[in-house]
């Protein structure tokens, strides 16, 4: 009886609370189930405010450009608290009638301003897509005007680089693995509030954004170098809002992202590959080149050392070493054939101990750059945290690349190839990192562009980026040099076209038309453009 008496009463109790959740869920336009579940306990997560920009001159420019700064969420976990301003900058298109949308540029790095890339590369452009888009730049999170990440400063990294070696002695390699820790906990305690949030997941997310705030369904995009890998986590985030995109100089991104010994190890053999095809042109043409007398690798090895035991003492009083002479080389032989003739020369007047661009030591504007370049990528990747695998993995490495890869692997925290001692030891967490598949299911086709004999990015990258891609197009550049885009007639014709039109060249299509080793001081200039400065350039 007590039993029946007390069941009784609970009946209209239970089906008022499930009347009550069913008009609930009607009115939420949801089902009973999910209601009951979440409906009225787990509300949605907050979204991100899409920014304002207001558009106005850029201080101390008159050409043309746009600026603004866009106020987008430092951690997207948290999209409604902190925010961290990002530095825009437009042209609109120079022919409204014809306008097709936005095309964004992304330069390489990761440490380079997207502001100033698109500035400096605009004219380098082709009227018909100066005419049809309005040309877009940002300096991404922790770079430049958007908050710049700064582990080391100027003095620590002047110390580092100065005592470097282009043939490092005994007990380099757990020099570099101590200086590695010390940058990675500089980042900790001088940064830690930035450096965890400045990864490509974040940086991709920023990019959407934008995109809302410009008003745009879909952008176009053109990413070189490091700028490719943002394209491909861009896509694999907003496949539906890619109307085209150009990687060039691509990554490989899950060998990148989530193997990255194996990418460094690629990385080094590329390099000394590179420089080796230099030192054999040198030997083959010994009048053109002006350097070893027919034995440059030799003379190379004989000059580093040279220089390691007597620096030279440049205008600004800090020395050249062989580190020096090897960091330099490292990003100068990237402009490919045609500027053979000029390191030749430079290596020349190295030996004669006299200025060249190639003596020039890292300047604090390096410094910008290899700070952001370093945070960036060990935010975006994942090393193994062993020291014994870090060592006998540099090591192996160094081993590969004997004529850059001792200076370059055993060296202070710099650039790409030798970011494990740092990020193998990284303090910081990664909730900004990209974690998912690169495919990028559903978006319109994606152009991407692979030189045979890139020595930063290998060829290789961009044919498994083309593979790994749903709707991927290779287009191949036979060639020296890194990246292709208006390093070649054919190369830069087809992506032009496809950009204007969206059509894409036919499969296998390779382009080979490197613009050979040519008359010295022929542009002089040019090879001296170094790291700190990226840009596209004009068409040869």
């Amino acid at each position: 009886m007590q039993t029946r008496l007390a069941d009784g009463p609970r009946k209209p109790l239970v089906w008022g609370i499930s009347l009550v959740l069913i008009t609930v869920a009607a009115l939420l336009g949801v089902s009973p189930g999910a209601a009951t579940a979440t409906g009225l306990t787990n509300p949605p997560p907050p979204v991100p405010v899409v920014p304002v920009l207001s558009w106005g001159p850029c201080a101390g420019q008159a050409d043309g450009f746009e600026c603004a700064t866009a106020q987008v969420p430092l951690d997207y976990r948290q999209p409604t608290r902190r925010t961290l301003p990002i530095a825009v900058t437009r042209r609109v298109a120079a022919d409204p009638a014809r306008r097709a949308g936005v095309l964004l540029l992304h330069p390489g790095g990761p440490g380079n301003s997207g502001v100033d890339f698109a500035r400096n590369s605009y004219a380098s452009l082709p009227a018909s897509l100066r005419d049809s888009f309005d040309v877009v730049g940002y300096d991404m999170r922790g770079v430049a005007r958007s908050g710049q990440v700064e582990c080391w400063n100027d003095q620590e990294y002047s110390a580092a680089v100065d005592a470097a070696r282009g043939v490092p002695g005994p007990g380099a390699l757990q020099g570099a693995i101590r200086q590695g820790a010390d940058f990675a906990n500089a980042c900790r305690q001088r940064a830690g509030d930035l450096v965890p949030f400045v990864g490509t997941g974040s940086n991709a997310k920023d990019i959407d954004l934008l995109r809302q705030a410009l008003g745009e369904e879909t952008l176009s995009f053109y990413g070189r170098s490091f700028g490719s890998y943002v394209g491909t986590v861009y896509a694999a985030k907003f496949p539906r809002r890619v109307r085209a995109m150009v990687l060039d100089g691509a990554y490989d991104p899950r060998r990148y992202a989530d193997v990255p010994y194996a990418y460094d190890g690629a990385q080094f053999v590329a390099l000394d590959a590179a420089v080796g095809r230099f030192l054999d042109w040198c030997a083959q043409n010994a009048a053109a080149c002006g350097f070893g007398e027919g034995r440059p690798r030799e003379a190379f090895e004989r000059l580093k050392r040279a220089l390691d035991a007597d620096p030279v003492i440049t205008a600004s009083g800090r020395p050249a070493t062989g580190y020096t002479l090897a960091y330099r080389l490292m990003f100068n032989i990237n402009a490919g054939q045609e500027i053979w003739p000029e390191l030749g020369q430079a290596l020349r007047a190295a030996q004669a101990r006299q200025a060249t661009f190639l003596l020039n030591p890292p300047s604090p504007a390096s410094f910008d750059f290899l700070n952001v370049n370093l945070a960036v990528e060990c935010a975006d990747r994942v090393y193994p945290t062993s020291r014994l695998l870090l060592g006998a993995v540099v090591g192996a490495h160094v081993a590969a690349a004997p004529l850059l890869g001792p200076a370059i692997g055993l060296g202070p925290p710099t650039y790409d190839h030798n970011h494990a001692p740092t990020c193998a030891q990284w303090p910081a967490e990664r909730p900004s990192r990209f974690e998912g598949s690169y495919r990028a299911a559903g978006s319109a086709p994606i152009l991407v562009l692979g030189t045979t004999g890139d020595p930063d990015t290998p060829y290789q990258d961009a044919v498994a980026l083309a593979g790994t891609l749903d709707n991927g197009r290779l287009l191949t550049f036979a060639g020296e040099g890194h990246t292709a885009y208006n390093r070649s007639a054919c190369v830069s014709a087809l992506v032009t076209d496809y950009l204007a039109t969206l059509a894409l060249p036919a499969r296998g299509t390779v382009c080979a038309d490197e613009t050979p080793a040519g008359t010295l001081g022929r542009r002089t200039a040019g090879v001296e453009v170094d790291e700190t400065r990226d840009v596209i350039p004009a068409l040869r």
